[in-house]
């Protein structure tokens, strides 16, 4: 067993070496792939907005030169100024201009003659004097009379080094005398450009890339290195990728490409750019490409920190993927130790009926753990099984105890009815009465003890037609109010003992339902009775209303009648129980004051047949009940006539001729008493 166990972990190591090294492998490169695009793309973007800021910037420098020029041209001191003050305003004039001036010269547009300068080693002799008027068209000078010019390096020219700046440009603008008459010529030597560092040693980050600028021609007007101004691109190694570039340039494109041969050490560059107009008079409807341009080393420097990251990281996977494989060879190996150990537990069991611990489970093995919960739901089946059979066991226990109860309860119901009838049957047939009367008193009460006697049998068969299913009732258009009336005329007599305060808020007459006018008096009774039998003292309030559920439609409304006293209540959490046969709260009550406990479990099953509902409610002991009955109403027409009837304290309700008392406030006390 040993021997196998050993060989199944060695086939999870090799098995599991094999498949995560190149998933880790896989997974570090295509991590690093993905951080190169991410910093590429950050590149892409960062060289192609610095490349049309460079332009925007190079727009407005050569934009403020011509403004500050033309505004130059119209100053007074230039054209009627002494030689002296010319030359202060023109050294003044280069110093405050913001854009780098190198030099600025005035020049005497008849005779050539330089009449002030800042041009102290270099004058300025590129002008041509035929691209202005000798008469002055407007008032002031405007910038298209501005002549703009590249200041190319003459062929085979060395650079300086010393030199800083690029893309040198001459303004020149015509100054006019009063008289309209073409005098000077005032020229500006600018460099638009500083010149910018191509190592690769920058700052890490900073992706604004040095700038090149290439005219439509292809020629060089621009770049970090100064002998490379004039030079055509078909001339570099990486023409075609540069013609493409400055063709998507002028066509008004803004976007991003690799170069691989534009530095002589061949160093791969990535290159955003962007096109302005070009600014040379000469060179109308021209437009010059604007590229920002980096070494990709320069724009992937932060990959640098990335990779050593990855390197680390992979070492420290490959370690912790080794003590994990470890770990998991060894948990798949124990789920058969542990289903080994676990049968040997069954014999156990089988022998002393008990078991020490549950089926292991959570197994990584699939077939494993279904083995270990099918064998864990077996026991759990068999558990459930035992559980049912002690709580069927003690279901019984109860369902006796009920049945003895009902039995007992029952049986004194039965045999106090059954005694006062024998006693009083006795008393007559041995002739122990004095009068006539006497004897009927006596019959009476055994009469009354017999009806007593029927009511209980009566409720034992209809909870076994009930149970059986077998309860039916019979429908009939009745007038609900005027039965409530003869219900309550029977209970008068108990009231009266009792000395109850009876309320009877006035009702609609004439409110015509669908019921079993025998069941639905067989309910009311029960109700009633019951709040008369539990309320000592206090009142008992009965009500009839019409609750109209939709105004507009008579088939949504009800009848609904309320029986409220103020006897003993109920505990809330008993309250269910009271619909249910053969079940008492409280034997003791039930014992004093009588009754089977099927009242209300016959009731509901009653009003339920004739479509209706019944509810009971008491906020605890002590604190009354109120039983509601709920039932649909017939879309037969409501008479709202209201019939009232007197009653005082000394003379009670006629049986035959019972009416509610209607006042003022919609409710009378009625008050009962056995004094005359």
């Amino acid at each position: 067993m040993a021997l196998s166990q050993s060989s199944f972990r060695r086939i999870l190591l090799t098995r599991l070496l094999t498949i995560s090294v190149p998933v880790l492998l896989m997974g570090v490169y295509v991590t690093y792939r993905k951080a190169r695009t991410a910093f590429l793309e950050t590149a892409r973007q960062n060289l192609t907005e610095s490349a049309i800021r460079k332009g925007e910037n190079i727009d407005r420098s050569i934009e403020a030169l011509q403004s500050n020029l033309a505004t130059a041209s119209d100053s007074v001191i230039l054209k009627h100024g002494s030689q002296a003050q010319q030359q202060v305003f023109l050294d003044r004039l280069a110093v405050k201009l913001p854009t780098e001036i190198q030099c600025v010269q005035l020049t005497n547009f008849q005779s050539s003659q330089i009449v002030a300068s800042t041009c102290e080693r270099q004058p300025i002799n590129q002008l041509d004097k035929s691209l202005w008027t000798k008469r002055q068209n407007t008032l002031h000078t405007e910038i298209d009379e501005i002549d703009v010019k590249f200041l190319s390096p003459k062929p085979g020219a060395k650079p300086k080094k010393s030199k800083k700046a690029q893309l040198e440009l001459l303004l020149s603008s015509p100054l006019y005398d009063d008289r309209g008459n073409l005098r000077y010529i005032l020229s500006f030597k600018s460099a638009l450009l500083e010149k910018e560092s191509v190592t690769r040693n920058t700052e890490p980050g900073s992706l604004t890339g040095y700038t090149v600028v290439i005219d439509r021609q292809g020629t060089i007007l621009a770049h970090p290195y100064s002998h490379r101004i004039g030079h055509n691109i078909k001339e570099e190694a990486d023409a075609k990728r540069l013609t493409d570039l400055v063709k998507n340039a002028i066509a008004g494109q803004s976007n991003f490409l690799h170069l691989f041969a534009f530095e002589k050490n061949g160093i791969e560059l990535v290159a955003g750019y962007s096109s302005i107009p070009s600014p040379i008079t000469s060179e109308k409807n021209q437009k010059w490409a604007i590229l920002a341009v980096t070494p990709i080393d320069k724009a992937l420097a932060p990959l640098e920190e990335i990779q050593k990251a990855l390197i680390g990281m992979t070492i420290a996977l490959f370690v912790a993927s080794a003590l994990v494989i470890l770990y998991i060879a060894r948990e798949l190996a124990r789920p058969l130790e542990k289903l080994r150990d676990y049968a040997i537990e069954t014999e156990a069991f089988c022998k002393n009926e008990q078991i020490s611990q549950t089926c292991p489970q959570n197994f990584k093995i699939r077939e494993f753990n279904q083995l270990a919960i099918a064998i864990q739901e077996m026991l759990e089946r068999l558990h459930t099984w035992g559980e049912e059979i002690v709580s069927s066991w003690r279901e019984a226990q109860n369902a006796n105890q009920l049945k003895n109860e009902f039995l007992a309860t029952t049986s004194h119901e039965l045999r106090t009815p059954l005694n006062g009838i024998i006693n009083c049957i006795r008393i007559v047939k041995e002739g122990y009465c004095d009068s006539k009367e006497e004897e009927m008193e006596f019959l009476q009460q055994a009469d009354d003890a017999a009806v007593h006697l029927l009511d209980i049998i009566n409720d034992i068969l209809d909870i076994a037609k009930i149970e059986a299913g077998k309860l039916s009732v019979s429908l009939e258009l009745i007038d609900v109010s005027k039965l409530l009336k003869e219900v309550i005329n029977l209970q008068l007599v108990p009231i009266q003992k009792k000395g109850l305060k009876l309320k009877t808020p006035a009702w609609e007459s004439n409110i015509k339902i669908y019921a079993d006018p025998a069941k639905l008096r067989q309910v009311l009774l029960n109700a009633i009775g019951n709040a008369v039998k539990f309320t000592q003292s206090g009142s008992i309030s009965i009500s009839l209303r019409v609750q109209n559920e939709e105004a507009t439609v008579l088939n949504a409304s009800t009848v609904l009648i309320t029986v409220k006293d103020t006897g003993i209540g109920i505990d809330p959490n008993q309250q269910d129980k009271l619909f249910r046969p053969f079940v008492m709260v409280d034997g003791s009550t039930t014992r004093q004051f009588g009754g089977t406990g099927l009242g209300l479990a016959i009731s509901r099953n009653l009003i339920e047949l004739m479509g209706g509902s019944i509810s009971l409610y008491s906020a605890g002991r002590g604190k009354g009940t109120t039983v509601k009955i709920s039932l649909p109403l017939t879309q037969t027409s409501l008479s709202h006539e209201v019939q009232p009837q007197e009653v005082n304290d000394t003379q009670p309700m006629l049986v035959s001729h019972c009416e509610l008392p209607s006042t003022d406030s919609q409710e009378d006390i009625v008050r009962y008493s056995l004094s005359p």
